[in-house]
Parts: structure tokens; C-alpha cells; sequence
């Protein structure tokens, strides 16, 4: 049974194309991955499916009484609420229902013996459906959801304005699977969720007997969780059976027979022109001529996608550090209250250092005070001389309301148009993605536009929070190619370890000094 239909879907920004007459079909319990470069649109076509974006045309139908579970990674968590509060709306439904019940039960006092039996039947029904859903039961749901994903950790009386951008992630997503609709739909759900919790949404998502569709540029991950692969590029969107591996496969056994059907038909092209054009003017082979000009002009012509520019990271390295990159002496680190025991830490030149463990423990936290852009709340951060720092944070500050040129000029005034042209491109962006602003582009090409202006600029230690997130597959590769030549030192937050394991000389794992319990 098909739970979604969509039907000859066409939409685009400006004269940005992103689709083009696509059509879709979600059936009941399909788990389904959506994949693509960076920039293809799998973030927009969730936005179109879920009524947040009109497309410029086709039809979305959805068939009666599904209820949709949508990642929003960017609504609002109110003030005042704690993490059980918001947790709790999940089942907002069944409180309604309760209340519904109650007034009913209210309104038995004053009621006729017929009225009575009509008020007893109706209460009964609703009491069975709370029981039904498990009404009864969801403090016990709540904190079994929250335990998986380590919210209990957190404390769930913590206010969640209070929050970091991971535990904002993992309340948002505890929230929709406790509201277990009949299908999910998840946008980069491990982006900010550390490897403990991933195994754990892994589990959950195989399990999972509803339909759902995911999004995520974490391919060993993807590959646990789904059956189905719909890939999007060049305005397109394809099926697939399996696993990505297998999708894999599949795609460029397909991609090499095209190129080789291509490169046969622009010969026998070439052969069938140069006939014409020998034999046209000579009456002896005019009609011959004529008949291959027809076969020409009626030949059905193979057309091969323009090729996406391969991202390529090429760290411009800086003069030679000192030997000592940072030495920290009883360091204590946080913002009111202590977040790890007193660190001393010491980094040396050359040194490739991997920071692990949990989400909110502190990792960015500590980066930031070795820096010097927050002050510890004791002890000492001592750095090395001739230092020259490329800092990626976790999020973009800059003003979306730049051009993706605009915002390389920002860093790199003496940079003509040609070079700030050429540079972005070389990360991997589209002419048009280059002319676009910062506000429309994907979080890959956003991340793109970041590294972009990291890679230009001369440094000996690079410290990198999180760069992976949003990556697709092929910028991630490349990445780590680039870290892995890297001749400065690296001070690296990830939870992929597919990742980082192959970057790294050195992994810390920050859960040995942290003050939270795990």
C-alpha cells in the first residue's frame, strides 16, 4: 500500500533547477534511503513532502490518517521547559484525550439515566484507546527513550534552553520516536549524536516496523538501517534495491555503460557527418547521403550528465610551529560550573590528536579555552610560539545574506573574482552554488564554503569540530586525504571513527576527565 505519492515534481531557486518531473512512491514499511551529493536537494524534497515548501509543480498525496514524524533539527525549544516537559508533548493526543474524558465524567453528575449510558459508553471507549496507546505508561517510555539516547545523563528536569546543539538534536529526536508515527523522516539524524547513541539509533531503526525515509552522508550507518535507495542527482531521482554498497554497484555498472554507449554513438555520428558531407553534392550518392542525413536527424541522442567538480583540499601550510603546541597545568574548564576534573594536557608539534566521547562533556569546551576564546574557570593554558590556527567551528557565524564570493572576500580582499571563483570550485561548487547566497545553499555546500576559506589561509594546527557533519561521502574521502597529508599538527573532534581512526596518531577520550556521569 502507498503511504506517499508524488506525482511529475518540479521545482528550483531562481533559475537553479533542483527537480525535474519527479515521481515517487513510499509503501508500507520500506526503509528507505535518500542519497546524493551535497546541493541535489534530498533536504528540499523533504521540505516539499512535509508541506513546509511548495513545489513549483506536481502533486503530493498522502494517503488518509498517516501521521508523519519529521527531524527538525531547527524548531524552537520553548524556554521554561524541561527536557521531560518537551519530551512529554509527544503525547500530546492522549492528554487530550484524557481531558476529553474527564469532562465527561464531570458532566455524570447532572446527567439523566439515558444521557449517563450514553456518557459511560463514550469514557469507556476513550479509556480504551489510552490504554491502548500505553497512556498509563509513558513516564516509564519517556526514560527508556531518554536512556537510549543519553538524556538521562543530561538530567531530565535540565532546562532546554540550556542545551548544546547535540542535546538539542537527540531531545528532538527522542521527542519523534516517542511519538512513533507511522512513518519518520530523518534529516541527518547522527549529525551532533556520538558513537554510543548511534549504535543505539542503529538498533532502533533496524527494529523499527513503520515505514521511514533517512537521509545521511554516514555510510555505515546508512547501510545497517535500510532496504531502499533512491538517489537524487542531476534533477532525477532513481530507485534502487538493497544496501548503498549494493546501490553502488548497481549506479556505476550503470554509469559505464552509458559512457560507453555515448562514445559509440558520437562515432558512428562522426562517420554518419563525414558521409554526408563527402557524398551530398555528387548525384551518384546524393540518395544515399539523404538517407544518412535522415537516420541522423531521426537518432535518439544519448545525452551524459555534466560532471559535478570533484572537491579537492589542498591545507596551505604555514611556517614551523614552536615544539609545544599547548601545555595545560590543573586546567579546569566550563562556564559556571566545572565540567572536568584539572587537565594537564600537553601537545607537541606533528601530533594528530582525536578528542572522543559523549555528547556535552565538554569537547568544544575545551577546545575553545585552549584557544583562548573563553576563560577557564581555573588553571592555566600556555601556548607554543608562532602558532598560525585554522579553527572550524561546529556552525557557520557568518551572515547568510552573503554570496558564497562575497563571504571568501570577507577573509581574502586581495583575491581577484577569478581566484575567489576558482577556489570555491575547487571544493566542489557549482557555478551556480558559487553566485548563490549563503542562506540557500545545503549545510554540505555551507560546510564546503567553510573549508573553502580554511584552506586558503596558512596555518601549522588546524582545530576541527565536527567537520564532517554534512559532508557527502566524496567530500568526506577527500577530507581525510588532505588531513592525512597535512605536515602541521591536528586538533580534531569526531564521532565517526571510520573517520578520525585514520587521521589520528593519538585519540583522547574525554569521558576519562569529564565531571559528568556515564
Amino acid at each position: 500500500m502507498s503511504i506517499l505519492t508524488v506525482n511529475q515534481l518540479s521545482h528550483g531557486f531562481g533559475d537553479r533547477a533542483i527537480f525535474d518531473n519527479v515521481s515517487f512512491r513510499l509503501l508500507k514499511g520500506e526503509h528507505i534511503g535518500l542519497v546524493g551529493a551535497n546541493g541535489e536537494g534530498k533536504s528540499t524534497f523533504m521540505n516539499i513532502i512535509t508541506g513546509q515548501l511548495q513545489p513549483d509543480e506536481g502533486t503530493i498525496s498522502w494517503s488518509k490518517n498517516v501521521r508523519v514524524g519529521y527531524l527538525d533539527q531547527h524548531a524552537v525549544l520553548a524556554r521554561g521547559s524541561s527536557i521531560r516537559d518537551v519530551l512529554k508533548t509527544a503525547f500530546q493526543y492522549l492528554y487530550h484525550l484524557e481531558a476529553e474524558m474527564n469532562e465527561l465524567f464531570n458532566r455524570m453528575g447532572d446527567s439523566s439515566a439515558e444521557e449517563l449510558e450514553k456518557l459511560l459508553e463514550e469514557t469507556g471507549t476513550l479509556q480504551d484507546l489510552l490504554t491502548n496507546n500505553d497512556f498509563y505508561m509513558i513516564d516509564a517510555k519517556v526514560e527508556e527513550i531518554a536512556r537510549g539516547l543519553g538524556l538521562d545523563e543530561i538530567g531530565l528536569d535540565r532546562d532546554v534552553q540550556d542545551l548544546s546543539g547535540g542535546q538539542r538534536t537527540k531531545v528532538l529526536l527522542a521527542k519523534l520516536l516517542l511519538e512513533k508515527p507511522d512513518i519518520l523522516l530523518l534529516d541527518e539524524p547522527t549529525n551532533y549524536l556520538d558513537e554510543q547513541h548511534i549504535e543505539w539509533l542503529k538498533r532502533y531503526l533496524q527494529e523499527y516496523e513503520n515505514a521511514f525515509i533517512l537521509i545521511s552522508h554516514d555510510i555505515p550507518f546508512l547501510n545497517s538501517v535500510i532496504n531502499i535507495i533512491y538517489h537524487m542527482e542531476n534533477q532525477e531521482l532513481n530507485r534502487y534495491a538493497g544496501s548503498y554498497d549494493d546501490f553502488l554497484k548497481v549506479y556505476d555498472m550503470k554509469k559505464q555503460q552509458l559512457k560507453a554507449a555515448y562514445k559509440k554513438q558520437q562515432q558512428e555520428i562522426a562517420d554518419l557527418k563525414d558521409f554526408v558531407a563527402r557524398n551530398k553534392a555528387r548525384v551518384s550518392t546524393r540518395n544515399m547521403a539523404m538517407s544518412r542525413q535522415k537516420k541522423l536527424d531521426k537518432m535518439e541522442m544519448i545525452e551524459m550528465a555534466t560532471e559535478r567538480p570533484k572537491p579537492e583540499f589542498h591545507f596551505k601550510e604555514g611556517r614551523t610551529s614552536g615544539k609545544v603546541i599547548f601545555e595545560t597545568s590543573e586546567l579546569v574548564i566550563g562556564y559556571t560550573d566545572p565540567l572536568s576534573k584539572p587537565l594537564n594536557l600537553r601537545m607537541e608539534r606533528g601530533q594528530k590528536i582525536a578528542l572522543t566521547g559523549a555528547n556535552g562533556i565538554g569537547k568544544t569546551t575545551l577546545l575553545r579555552s585552549i584557544l583562548g576564546e573563553i576563560t577557564p574557570l581555573s588553571g592555566i593554558v600556555e601556548r607554543g610560539e608562532h602558532l598560525e590556527i585554522g579553527y572550524f567551528e561546529q556552525e557557520m557565524k557568518s551572515s547568510g545574506s552573503n554570496t558564497c564570493i562575497e563571504e571568501m572576500w570577507s577573509d581574502f580582499p586581495a583575491l581577484t573574482q577569478y581566484e575567489v571563483r576558482a577556489a570555491l570550485a575547487k571544493c566542489g561548487l557549482t557555478t551556480k552554488h558559487i553566485e548563490s547566497k549563503i542562506s540557500v545553499l545545503s549545510g554540505g555546500e555551507k560546510a564546503k564554503v567553510r573549508l573553502c576559506k580554511l584552506i586558503n589561509m596558512e596555518s601549522n594546527l588546524l582545530v576541527l569540530d565536527e567537520p564532517t557533519n554534512h559532508l557527502d561521502a566524496e567530500a568526506k574521502a577527500e577530507l581525510k586525504r588532505a588531513l592525512q597529508t597535512y605536515k602541521g599538527s591536528i586538533l580534531l573532534i569526531s564521532h565517526e571513527p571510520e573517520f578520525y581512526q585514520d587521521v589520528a596518531t593519538e585519540i583522547w577520550n574525554c569521558e576519562s576527565w569529564t565531571t559528568k556521569l556515564f
